[in-house]
């Protein structure tokens, strides 16, 4: 087993016996597919807000959902959910990742009981699908500004985009 991976009813329950490891509790949650710099930041920025930080990692299933294929393009994810676990949970930055199916990561919310909800600045309370479900679990919502601007897909696509030049 993964250090750091966790089931929901695991980390609950961990939680739930040592409130003084884990609280303030800060969740995050994504896809996390091929992981950056971007991506360090930002989950270093959301743990400097509390005691732990908790990723809420979708599952393969659900970042299909999330990012069907478009023509010409990889399916997503590109790397394996227990592959990207096993990635976030070896971040200093990270305390515990847990799985989940849902395209929206309202069962955490409500499981987990954040303290804090941290997302990407690139939303707002108005875009952010959860916020309605984190106020009514008592936590709030902290927007985390993009220092990188780096995304999965814009590599995807720089990747595709030379492909040809390499073949020549």
């Amino acid at each position: 087993m993964v250090s750091g991976l966790y089931t929901l009813d695991d980390l609950h329950q961990a939680i739930a016996t040592q409130p003084e490891r884990w609280r303030p509790l800060v969740l995050t949650n994504g896809c996390f597919d091929l992981l950056h710099a971007g991506h360090v930041r930002y989950l270093q920025s959301a743990r400097a807000l509390g005691r732990a930080l908790v990723v809420g990692l979708n599952s393969d299933a659900s970042v299909r959902q999330l990012k069907p294929a478009a023509p010409g393009y990889p399916p997503r994810p590109l790397i394996p959910a227990a592959e990207r676990a096993e990635v976030l949970a070896a971040l200093q930055a990270v305390d515990a990742v847990v799985i989940f199916p849902e395209r929206r990561a309202t069962r955490l919310i409500e499981v987990l009981r954040p303290d804090i909800y941290a997302k990407g600045g690139d939303y707002t309370p108005a875009t952010l699908p959860e916020f309605p479900d984190v106020q009514a679990c008592g936590g709030r919502v902290e927007l985390i500004q993009v220092e990188v601007s780096a995304s999965t897909s814009a590599i995807v696509e720089r990747i595709l985009a030379a492909r040809p030049l390499a073949q020549a």
